[in-house]
């Protein structure tokens, strides 16, 4: 579902959970890395392209071979973050306008 903003208020999302060690040992989110974008330790893979590669039916042995530094716990770690991401995503209204 699409939130979009009403005139009375302004909307963010703010993810507010800790995720797994798994996924700790796996994921990293550094301003330094991917504009601060959540890739897979040690790598300037993100989060994101794992996922658009498998949206566009990328198989997993297909992207192990386009990613080799990549894993298969890698990509589970990937997938799970973004599970986690979406049921613990929180929206809040900032204010009136």
């Amino acid at each position: 579902m699409l939130i979009m903003p009403s005139a009375e208020a302004e909307l963010a999302a703010s993810v507010h959970w800790a995720y797994d060690s798994a996924m700790g040992e796996r994921i990293e989110i550094n301003p330094r890395v991917c504009g601060g974008q959540p890739v897979i330790k040690g790598t300037r893979i993100s989060v994101a392209i794992i996922l658009e590669q498998l949206a566009e039916d990328e198989s997993w042995d297909a992207l192990l071979r386009g990613y080799p530094e990549l894993t298969r716990d890698d990509i589970q770690a990937a997938l799970e973050y973004a599970r986690h991401s979406i049921l613990h995503t929180e929206i809040t209204a900032l204010g009136a306008r």
